[in-house]
């Protein structure tokens, strides 16, 4: 499984998201990290992208 350069935080600086939703969509994806800065490989990271457009998409709007 190839790593990608992408850490945990930032992830979340980049689609809006807090660390302790992060850390969430990870624990809930069965994705292991150690912190924010924790590479992701390739694969965990676009599942921990696509579940969080899942979710925003299910959100009400305003």
């Amino acid at each position: 499984m190839g790593f990608a350069d992408y850490s945990i935080a930032e992830i979340a600086e980049d689609y809006q998201l807090s660390l302790e939703e992060v850390f969430k969509l990870c624990d809930r994806l069965g994705i292991a990290y150690q912190d924010a800065e924790t590479k992701l490989a390739l694969e965990d990271a676009k599942a921990v992208i696509m579940a969080s457009e899942a979710q925003n998409s299910q959100k009400p709007k305003d």
